[in-house]
């Protein structure tokens, strides 16, 4: 076959064709794992797929299921497949889940689930269970004792979930020695003994829960750990004894008081004050007497019996009594606690006893009431009578005892008594007063009766007979001069102090100076003497005269004549009391408990051993002055010692604890006056009765943001109380905290302060709503009174804030913009009040044709003010990108603390201007017709154009302008009139294209031979034109050829190998066409098929395809040429897939390089004659018009009948159209019919490489003339692409 002259159109239709593609393969491991502290935009992973082949993929992901969330936590980089950290990750919600990862290529989609395994940081602090925590345990509570249990768990894994524990700190710091804790448990152990009353009653252990650390971000072992408070309260029991108030217990009672009188009230309490048990009372000793009894419950002391002080043995003696209080429930051991305390009685005397006689003849007395004395006659006046011992005895004390003397009787005027009184007791004398009534001739014996009367109750009286018997004597004796004498003498004088002289006179003149004088009896010469002669009366030993013992002497004085008779007389000796003793007070020290608030009533008792009723005698008391002796006042006469005002404990010294001393001073009146001294002891009790008070009403605090558990400051109270147990103040935050402060109490100088503190599991933040916290601290004693104080907390600001980036901030600029000025402000906010923000550009992104990636040019710029400005040096341009996405970061410079910037996205959109012309894009390199089947309206060709711009912009008008014609003979072109119309889309499709259909505007002539030059213009919705010719070429059906393959989609694809027998058919008609007009028919095509040289070098490759016959298309009936491709046979096509479709193939040389591009065309499994097709409109949606011959899409019609899923009409046996191909035709002649067919791939236009043959018919066909070895350039070929986009 000789070379081709001009230049070969190849126009193919397939009825079934299919290619083959394979799938992407991903080849990843199907659980992936990630740490859960990645931080968002982190890399987390990366699909790992590849394609067999070697296309291209886009990588994403999917959920598995609808209902999961899943793909939510991941972004990933649709070209590369690396996968980043869109939300954060976190194990303790989510350890395991599965994502899709989806690969696709061009044609196919491949997905496989993997599962995420959330590996394990350390983001979680331990968190204790169950709070708060509290315990009460009893004081007693045995060392080592697990007293409680904390319990903190850690959501995280490994040794980071491992929680050991310790004690931080110990309120009050004196408990720290008492509690342990187990580190690895959690159990608090009790170290030391408690003590309610000695030690506190309440402990804080602030414990700390640290887990066993982990990687977090960038460390290796990060440790976390919280704290809270344990409140242990100890509980009292009851190990103490008994303890006595107000002692020492003094009374006093009179003898004979009534039974059940109530003496005195004891009182005891039980000190373990939690437990207050009740309290029951005994006497465990009777005393001597068995004199008083006590109630079990209240203590009172009463009378049990009558009593008479005077049957004491010791009347005078103080009573004792052990009183013993016992706790009413055994105590912690098994027993009753029990104290004991001494009580004294003090037995007061009444004046209950007369006057006594007694008999004191011997050296005891006796009490009698008959008396025997006998008296010589004429016994001088004065004298006693002899054989007397009569004593009278007042068993009463002090006043009470004093009694007087008279004589009753029948002789009751012959004598008289003496003494007339006396105190307490006295001996009496019965003297002679009238001697001569005392006459033994007259009355031998003489009676008298001695009449006892106690001085303050006359109607107790003793009543004494003395019986005299009378004497005979000599008549004439010594007679005194007065029957009695009155002495006086001071007692404790001087021996020998004269009391005076008296003598006696006898009648008889021998007795004249011869007159010895004595004193009878006997026993009053050891206190008075007399001088034998002249009647001296003085004091023998001055120490024997005491007034207390004995106040008057009544010796009888004799003078004794030289016979012997006596004359006497009387001596009444009154010894006079001298200040010789000081005032005896009955106790010393007095000592006395009263409560504060209560009134001190103390007797000071006190006596003078001087004469009662004398100046001696009389008492006066005062108080010494001291440091608090105003406090209180002394009845000056009766020593009743009270308060002068209200006791408070809070005036007397802290150091005393409550012990005020006083000095009583007790004077007597005389001359000179003595005293004695006592000292009283009045401990005032405290009693809760002051409240804590604050130094101040308000406190204002300073504390800084974000600082966790800091001291904010301390408030200070007092209370006056000066016992412990009274004035212990505690605080409590009642009011305004919100949970974010502490505090606790701490002694402090003379009263507690409260420690204000944060709390250790809050931050204070400035920036929220609160930057004031108004306390109301609460201070409370034990006895539950209080005092409030406002304490105002101001949170200072630490620049500690994030500066926020604001979010959504998108503008728009119009492209080619030249406007120097800032276009947009960006404005941060920092919620801290000290800031500085500055700006600046981490990062720009375009949108460049829908696809967003790094930006080529810079367009805009940030200033660190935040204004966003064009930039000079570049223009913008819409069509090159239409949107920039600048990142930049707003950054604190002021931030002390925490995080100083934050990122965000500026959107700028650029505004589209008109400022590009439409551009056309090459459908094909030109149209093909039919003449024959071309008729008005029948679509002859197609364009497409694309307008830069955008919205309306971006519309494109399509218009005809003019045709030319030019003959495949070579005639000159010739105008023929705008036989053909544009007709425009309104809508672009998805890449943005308008197309233009070309149209008939009549019949075209069957007869004309050549191509059509079409000029047609696009105009944009501002105007702007472009214009473009098309070239429409003619072709007779003569010329078409039918080529039959054999091969199925099942076969190809399961049972390449085994191919045998009957193959489906497959029939592929096709046009030869040459730019000139001219075809090839089946002949030619067979000619050049069976040469040698393209046999041997293609023939393997058709053979792929299954081509096993060429046929003519004009007839129904085929002549099949088999001989050539019974070797190519049943090899079987890798790529054809069978099925009953019309496809058109079509081979052109553009630019010495062509493309064979197979269309898919519906049709049955026959081929048939394509006449009879009918013009129609076009099918909306589709490609497709209804007639023959129309360019550029399939003229078939949709028949529902078929199974196949493609147009069949069946009223038409002819289903075939052609199919337009992409390029126009540009080919030159080198010789007339010698120049080869070549097919060029669409991908690589620009490839400046040999020519290289996509279509093997094309190439094969291209070979005829062409030597072996010969210069003509190389052929090569590959399947065709069939798609649905050819439809």
């Amino acid at each position: 076959m000789g070379r081709m002259s001009s230049t070969l159109l190849l126009l193919v239709t397939f009825f079934a064709t299919c290619y083959c593609q394979l799938m992407p393969v991903i080849n990843m491991s199907t659980v992936v794992e990630i740490r859960e502290d990645l931080p968002v935009g982190a890399f987390a992973f990366k699909i790992e797929a590849y394609d067999p082949d070697g296309d291209s993929l886009r990588y994403g992901i999917k959920d598995i299921s609808p209902a999961d969330n899943n793909a939510y936590f991941f972004n990933v980089d649709e070209n590369t497949g690396s996968v980043t950290i869109k939300s954060k990750l976190d194990r303790e919600t989510l350890d395991l889940f599965g994502i899709q990862v989806v690969v696709r290529d061009n044609d196919y989609e491949e997905t496989k689930d993997i599962y995420i395994s959330v590996k394990d940081a350390n983001d979680n602090r331990p968190l204790f269970q169950g709070l708060p925590y509290g315990v009460s345990i009893p004081e007693n509570t045995t060392v080592n004792t697990i007293i409680f249990r904390v319990n903190a768990t850690d959501a995280d894994a490994g040794l980071a979930k491992v929680v050991t524990y310790q004690i931080v700190e110990v309120m009050p710091s004196a408990g720290t020695s008492l509690f342990s804790i187990n580190g690895g448990d959690g159990n608090i152990k009790l170290e030391g003994q408690l003590s309610y009353t000695s030690l506190s009653s309440n402990y804080q252990l602030k414990i700390r829960a640290t887990d066993g650390g982990g990687p977090l971000n960038d460390v290796e072992n990060f440790i976390q750990s919280s704290e809270t408070t344990v409140f242990i309260t100890v509980t009292d029991v009851p190990d103490l004894d008994p303890q006595f108030l107000g002692t020492p217990y003094l009374a006093t009672v009179d003898e004979h008081s009534p039974v059940g009188k109530s003496i005195l009230k004891v009182q005891a309490r039980d000190p373990d004050t939690g437990v207050n048990d009740a309290i029951r009372y005994s006497l465990i000793n009777v005393a001597e007497y068995d004199l008083f009894q006590i109630n079990e419950v209240d203590g009172v002391i009463t009378v049990k019996k009558n009593f008479d002080r005077e049957d004491f043995s010791d009347p005078d003696k103080i009573v004792e009594l052990q009183v013993k209080a016992t706790e009413a429930n055994p105590n912690v051991n098994g027993i009753h606690a029990s104290a004991t305390e001494k009580v004294q009685i003090t037995i007061g005397d009444i004046n209950d006893n007369e006057p006594k006689f007694y008999n004191c003849a011997d050296s005891s007395c006796l009490e009698e009431s008959n008396f025997n004395g006998n008296i010589d006659e004429h016994t001088s006046a004065g004298l006693p009578v002899a054989g007397l011992h009569i004593k009278v005895k007042d068993t009463d004390k002090g006043v009470n005892s004093q009694f007087t003397l008279l004589l009753e009787g029948t002789d009751k005027d012959a004598f008289s008594v003496s003494p007339l009184s006396a105190l307490s007791e006295s001996f009496v004398q019965i003297l002679v007063k009238d001697s001569n009534a005392v006459d033994y001739e007259k009355k031998k014996t003489m009676t008298v009766q001695v009449i006892a009367t106690d001085a303050q109750d006359p109607g107790k009286q003793s009543t004494a007979t003395v019986t005299i018997q009378i004497n005979d004597i000599n008549d004439n004796s010594p007679v005194f001069k007065n029957d009695t004498y009155s002495l006086a003498v001071e007692e404790h004088c001087a021996d020998g102090t004269v009391l005076g002289v008296i003598t006696a006179t006898d009648k008889d003149t021998m007795d004249a100076n011869s007159i010895t004088y004595r004193l009878v009896p006997d026993s009053i010469l050891p206190y008075f003497g007399v001088d034998p002669k002249h009647g001296t009366i003085s004091v023998n030993n001055g120490n024997l005269l005491n007034w207390e013992g004995t106040n008057s002497y009544s010796p009888t004085l004799q003078a004794i004549d030289t016979a012997g008779n006596i004359g006497s007389t009387i001596l009444e000796i009154t010894v006079l009391d001298i200040n010789d003793h000081a005032p005896e007070i009955n106790r010393n020290p007095y000592e006395v408990l009263v409560g504060e608030g209560s009134d001190l009533k103390l007797q000071i008792q006190a006596i003078d051993g001087d004469k009662p009723g004398s100046a001696n005698s009389k008492l006066q008391y005062r108080i010494d002055s001291s440091e608090y002796s105003n406090m209180f006042t002394i009845d000056i006469n009766t020593g009743l010692l009270e308060n002068r005002v209200p006791l408070d404990r809070e005036s007397i010294n802290p150091s005393l604890n409550g012990l005020i001393k006083l000095n009583v001073t007790v004077s007597d009146m005389g001359t000179p006056p003595l005293s004695s001294q006592t000292q009283v002891f009045i401990t005032v009790e405290d009693v809760n009765d002051n409240g804590p008070v604050f130094d101040r009403s308000t406190y204002t605090f300073y504390v800084k943001e974000r600082e966790t558990g800091i001291p904010v400051g301390s408030v200070f109270a007092r209370d006056a109380d000066q016992l412990d147990f009274y004035n212990r103040i505690s605080y409590r935050i009642i009011e305004g905290s919100f949970g974010s402060f502490l505090i606790s109490s701490e002694k402090y100088e003379d009263g507690y302060k409260g420690n204000i503190i944060v709390d250790p599991e809050v931050e204070l933040d400035y920036e929220s709503n609160r930057k004031t916290y108004t306390l109301k601290v609460e201070a409370t004693d034990l006895g539950q009174k209080k005092d409030d104080a406002i304490v105002e907390v101001v949170v200072v600001d630490v620049n500690d804030e994030t500066p926020v980036f604001p979010n959504g901030i998108s503008i728009t600029v119009k492209e080619n913009t030249t406007f120097s000025g800032p276009v947009e402000l960006i404005e941060g906010t920092d919620p801290d009040t000290n800031h500085s923000l500055v700006y600046e550009l981490t990062g720009t992104e375009c949108r460049c044709n829908g696809s967003i990636g790094p930006c080529q040019e810079d367009w805009l710029i940030l200033e660190p003010t935040g204004a966003i400005k064009t930039n000079p040096d570049n223009v913008i341009d819409h069509e090159m990108c239409d949107q920039v996405l600048m990142t930049a970061r707003v950054v604190d410079i002021y931030t002390e603390k925490g995080q100083s910037s934050s990122e965000g996205v500026v959107t700028i959109n650029i505004e589209d201007i008109n400022d590009n012309a439409p551009e056309f894009t090459a459908v094909m390199d030109f149209f093909v017709v039919v003449s024959e089947n071309v008729e008005q309206g029948t679509s002859v060709a197609s364009v497409r154009a694309k307008d830069r711009d955008s919205a309306m912009n971006a519309k494109i008008k399509f218009d005809v302008l003019s045709v030319q014609f030019a003959g495949s003979d070579g005639s000159p072109e010739q105008n023929v009139g705008t036989i053909f119309q544009a007709e425009s889309s309104d809508q672009a499709d998805a890449q943005g294209f308008y197309s233009g259909i070309i149209t008939s505007r009549q019949t075209l002539n069957s007869d004309k031979r050549g191509k059509y030059l079409v000029n047609v213009a696009a105009t944009d919705s501002g105007g702007l034109r472009t214009t473009d010719v098309l070239q429409v070429l003619t072709v007779d059906k003569s010329f078409r050829v039918s080529l039959q393959f054999e091969s199925s989609v099942e076969d190809v694809t399961s049972n390449l190998d085994e191919i045998r027998g009957n193959q489906p058919v497959t029939y592929l008609e096709t046009y030869f066409v040459f730019p000139n007009g001219t075809a090839l028919d089946s002949d030619a095509v067979w000619r050049i098929l069976n040469q040698k040289e393209v046999y041997e070098t293609y023939g393997s490759v058709l053979r792929q395809y299954g081509l096993t016959t060429i046929m003519t298309g004009n007839s129904e009936t085929v002549q099949d040429r088999t001989d050539l491709f019974i070797l190519i046979g049943v090899v079987g096509a890798l790529v054809i897939v069978l099925a009953v479709t019309t496809t058109s193939l079509i081979c052109v040389r553009r630019s010495y390089k062509t493309k064979l591009k197979a269309a898919k065309a519906m049709n049955s499994a026959s081929m048939v004659a394509i006449e009879g097709q009918k013009a129609g409109p076009v099918v909306p949606g589709t490609n497709k018009y209804t007639m023959e011959g129309a360019n550029p899409v399939l003229n078939l019609n949709i028949d529902t009948s078929t199974d196949l899923g493609f147009d069949e009409e069946s009223s038409n046996p002819d289903k075939l159209s052609l199919n337009s191909l992409d390029y126009n035709i540009d080919m030159t002649m080198s010789e007339k019919d010698t120049m080869p067919m070549m097919a060029i791939e669409e991908e690589d236009e620009e490839n400046g490489s040999m020519p290289h043959y996509i279509e093997p018919l094309g190439e094969a066909l291209a070979q005829r003339g062409k030597k072996k070895g010969s210069e003509s350039p190389v052929l090569s070929f590959s399947n065709p692409s069939v798609s649905t986009t050819d439809l």
